[in-house]
């Protein structure tokens, strides 16, 4: 069993950056793969990213490659999201999940434990 919280999020204006944290809780001395998924209101949630438990692996949406970056420090039990150059698209609840393994996936049905979001608003 996992427990997730996520962290980082806020208001920031176009062009802008943020880091979110998810802090990882629970039994955490297995393997797990972490992803970050984020929800727009009225629409579906979708894949961001995702890095696998070594962190020398990451899968990116192409709508986001090249601006944002998953990193995670096993010792902290906590992944991160660096989102550079923010886009009023952007703008959405942003979901940590993870699972045990060692993978990347980019399907949300691939993850059993998930944070509660925070929310990300990008103002132009």
């Amino acid at each position: 069993q996992l427990w997730l919280a996520e962290s980082g999020g806020g208001l920031v204006q176009a062009g802008g950056s943020l880091r979110l944290s998810c802090v990882v809780s629970g039994r955490t001395g297995s393997s797990y793969g972490v992803a970050w998924f984020r929800q727009a209101s009225g629409k579906e949630r979708v894949f961001v990213a995702a890095v696998s438990w070594s962190g020398t692996n990451s899968n990116y949406a192409d709508s986001v490659k090249g601006r944002f970056t998953i990193s995670r420090d096993n010792a902290e039990n906590a992944a991160y999201l660096r989102m550079n150059n923010l886009k009023p698209e952007d703008t959405a609840v942003y979901y940590c999940a993870a699972t045990y393994g060692f993978g990347t996936g980019s399907n949300e049905y691939e993850y059993d434990y998930w944070g509660q979001g925070t929310q990300v608003t990008v103002s132009s």
